[in-house]
């Protein structure tokens, strides 16, 4: 099978969920033996040996750009991706079999559409999110947000093979109108799907991932800063890098935390693993989420995850009160914090039930099974 997945980022130049994504499946699909195209913008410098499996063939369709400004994302950089991909496509559609795009940013999803009567691939769409009214106001303001919601309903009228990665979007989706077929994938985690053994945690509440408004690390830091004063030598770690990196730092001084909070910036997986493996829990104070990668790595280490109710997170999905974290029902940092001590008096009991709860679910969220219904999705109907 000739495939060419399409995400103007690739890990781990840029780091997500949607970056280890579309790595982790271009790696897992050449495994396979079928010949992966991985059509991206430049993130390296020119002549770099890039930091991937040799047998993915990565293609550029636009230049190095900087794709976030204030902890947004840029108006240009996808307007130029979607123009490369289209040029691509117009030039060499023909190579392939199925061409597998992120919905978001859009263009290189129309572009994906306009260039298919030609080249007659199949057309695969992964919707990790699909925002409301509401969130595209809030984002780009009355006139932006109502032209922003306008493409992503275009993008949903395209007919497609979709996935997305939870209910809530999967059920957004459809409203907007898509008539094809959508399955909600459960699996992205790419360890293994045993279960750690349950150990006593360590008095450290950890938060992993970018450093984006979205992810209120500044409401996560004054959180963590009210439940030390209940929990004896608590101490947090924010990993990560981002726009809101001076924020997080100027919050821990604002709550005189600096003693026991640290921001140290992007770290190695085997040491955010480490902390994550002892933490008493990971904690992620997120208004948005697609899916919530961080909840099922923690519950792989038997290890809670603490996430806040919100109209666009996906990731309380992951969460079974009680049994693997605990779901917030606010945003303010008394009820985050609140929900960090209920975890500490639970005690290794919620660890264990956190073991429990992964295994029982391990495999369903694996990314093997994710890259089977993917796989079988390529496949032509029979006749």
């Amino acid at each position: 099978m000739r495939v060419c997945l399409i995400y103007d980022c690739l890990f781990p130049y840029t780091v997500g969920g949607a970056e280890r994504w579309y790595r982790n499946l271009a790696e897992r699909l050449a495994e396979e033996g079928h010949e992966v195209t991985y059509l991206t913008l430049r993130q390296w410098e020119r002549g770099e040996r890039l930091d991937l499996d040799p047998r993915v063939r990565v293609v550029t369709a636009g230049p190095r750009m900087a794709l976030y400004t204030g902890g947004r994302r840029r108006i240009l950089p996808p307007l130029v991706f979607g123009a490369g991909v289209l040029w691509h496509l117009l030039r060499h559609g023909r190579r392939y079999d199925v061409v597998h795009t992120c919905a978001f940013p859009y263009f290189s999803l129309l572009a994906a559409a306009l260039a298919r009567p030609l080249a007659r691939y199949g057309l695969v769409t992964d919707w990790f999110e699909v925002w409301s009214s509401d969130y595209w106001r809030g984002y780009l303001g009355g006139l932006g947000g109502r032209v922003g919601e306008l493409v992503q309903r275009l993008c949903a009228l395209v007919p497609q093979r979709a996935f997305c990665f939870s209910e809530l979007h999967g059920a957004r989706l459809r409203e907007q109108g898509l008539r094809g077929p959508i399955t909600v994938l459960r699996g992205l985690y790419a360890g293994s799907s045993e279960p750690a053994v349950p150990r006593e945690a360590d008095p450290l509440v950890l938060f992993a991932g970018r450093l984006i408004p979205e992810k209120r690390v500044t409401v996560g830091v004054a959180a963590v800063a009210s439940a030390a004063r209940r929990i004896e030598g608590l101490r947090g770690v924010f990993y990560g890098d981002g726009p809101e990196r001076e924020a997080l730092r100027a919050s821990i001084s604002e709550h005189g935390a600096d003693s026991f909070i640290s921001a140290p910036g992007f770290a190695e997986g085997e040491l955010v693993d480490a902390d994550m493996g002892r933490a008493l829990c990971v904690l992620l104070p997120s208004e948005r989420e697609g899916y919530g990668m961080v909840v099922v790595e923690a519950s792989a280490h038997a290890t809670p995850a603490v996430v806040v109710a919100a109209p666009d997170n996906a990731a309380v999905e992951l969460v079974q009160e009680g049994v693997n974290g605990r779901v917030a029902a606010g945003a303010d940092p008394e009820t985050i914090a609140e929900a960090i001590v209920r975890v500490h008096e639970a005690g290794l009991e919620m660890r264990k039930s956190t073991a429990r709860w992964f295994a029982e679910h391990g495999r369903s969220l694996s990314l093997q099974s994710s890259l089977e219904m993917v796989l079988e999705s390529y496949a032509p109907p029979q006749q």
